[in-house]
C-alpha cells in the first residue's frame, strides 16, 4: 500500500473510531453523570432538608451521584435563574416551591423568569401547612382568644415573617383580613431570625412550617394550622376554620422542575425515580413535618397557574409589592 493510501486508511480508521465513540456516548442511558439539584434556599431549613432527602434516595436507587447545591438570594430568584439558564438535559434540576413559582410571579413586576415558559414540571413532592404559633407568654390559648385580644389592643400585636411577600407574611395578611384584626407585620431576613425574635418575645406570633415540632418542645404555643384539613403530622392542632376563621385555607408546596426543553423521556424518568424515592418510609420520618404528596408533571403544571391567580389576589388585597 502506498504512503497516501496508508494515510487515508489511517484517517478513515480514526474517523470510524471517533464516530463510533460519539454514537456510543450519545446512546449512554440517562443518567450517566452527576445530577445537580439547585435549592434556592440557604442551608438548614425545609428548602434545604427536603431535596437532600430525595437526592439520597435517588442516588441509592439509580446509582448516580445526585447532589444538592444551595444558591440562595433575592427571594429565591438567583437560584431559579441559574437553573433556567442551564442546559435542558436533565442534569440540572430546580427544587421549586409555591414561593418561587407562585408568590414571586404574582408579587414582582420585574421578574425575568416565567414558570410556564421557562420550566418543565417534574412533580410536587411535599406540602405543608403553616402553623399559627405565639410566644407562650402571650395570654392566649386559642385563635378566638387571640382575635379577642387583638381587637382589644389594635396595632399592639406583631407577627414575624421571613420577608416581605413570603408565604408566612401573606398567611398573616390573610389572617388580618379574615379575622378583622389590626396587627403589625415585622419582616426578617429568613425564618431563623424571625423565630429567634419570637422566642425572645420581641414579636408576638408568626405562621411557620415547623411550628408543630416547636410546640411539642414547648418553645411556642400552636393555635391552628392554615389548611382546611388537619395536618397528618399534628392532628391535635385545629384548623383555622375550626378555630372560627371562616374561609381560611392556605398551604405551601415543594417540588422539582427542569429547564424547558428537557426531553420528555428524561422528565418521565425523573418523575418516576423521585416518586419512588418518596415512597421510602424513611423519607416521611425525616421530612421535618412536611407531608409527602407526590404528583405527576401534568398535575404540577395545572397547579402552578392556579396558585399564581390565588397569590395575586391575596397580594393585591394586602397591597404588597416586590421590586
Amino acid at each position: 500500500m502506498k504512503f497516501g493510501q496508508k494515510a487515508m486508511a489511517c484517517m478513515a480508521l480514526a474517523f470510524g473510531l471517533w464516530a463510533g465513540a460519539s454514537a456510543q456516548g450519545q446512546a449512554q442511558p440517562f443518567p450517566s453523570q452527576t445530577i445537580r439539584i439547585v435549592s434556592p434556599y440557604p442551608a438548614g431549613g425545609l428548602g434545604d432538608i427536603l431535596p437532600r432527602i430525595v437526592a439520597a434516595g435517588m442516588s441509592e436507587r439509580t446509582g448516580a451521584l445526585v447532589i444538592v447545591e444551595n444558591v440562595p438570594g433575592a427571594s429565591q430568584v438567583i437560584g431559579v435563574e441559574a437553573v433556567m439558564k442551564a442546559k435542558p438535559n436533565g442534569y440540572t434540576l430546580l427544587f421549586a416551591s409555591s414561593t418561587s413559582m407562585g408568590i414571586n410571579v404574582a408579587a414582582s413586576k420585574s421578574l425575568r423568569y416565567d414558570p410556564v415558559r421557562d420550566f418543565a414540571p417534574i412533580g410536587i413532592s411535599f406540602s405543608t401547612p403553616l402553623y399559627l404559633v405565639v410566644n407562650p407568654k402571650l395570654p392566649v390559648h386559642s385563635v378566638k382568644e387571640l382575635v379577642d385580644y387583638a381587637k382589644k389592643n389594635p396595632g399592639k400585636l406583631s407577627f414575624a415573617s421571613g420577608g416581605t411577600a413570603s408565604s408566612n407574611h401573606l398567611a398573616g395578611e390573610m389572617f388580618k383580613e379574615l379575622a378583622g384584626v389590626d396587627i403589625i407585620h415585622v419582616p426578617f431576613k429568613g425564618m431563623g431570625p424571625a423565630l429567634t425574635d419570637l422566642l425572645g418575645g420581641h414579636v408576638d406570633m408568626m405562621f411557620g412550617s415547623e411550628g408543630a415540632e416547636q410546640a411539642r418542645q414547648g418553645t411556642v404555643r400552636a393555635l391552628a394550622v392554615s389548611t382546611a384539613e388537619r395536618s397528618l403530622t399534628a392532628p391535635e392542632i385545629p384548623t383555622m376554620q375550626e378555630a372560627g376563621v371562616a374561609g381560611y385555607d392556605l398551604s405551601i408546596w415543594f417540588g422539582f422542575m427542569a429547564p424547558t426543553g428537557t426531553p420528555e423521556p428524561i422528565i418521565d424518568y425523573l418523575s418516576r425515580e423521585i416518586q419512588a424515592a418518596l415512597s421510602d418510609p424513611k423519607v416521611k420520618a425525616r421530612a421535618n413535618g412536611a407531608e409527602v404528596t407526590p404528583t405527576t408533571p401534568q398535575e404540577m403544571g395545572r397547579r402552578i397557574p392556579q396558585d399564581i391567580t390565588m397569590w395575586r389576589k391575596l397580594i393585591q388585597d394586602a397591597h404588597v409589592t416586590l421590586q
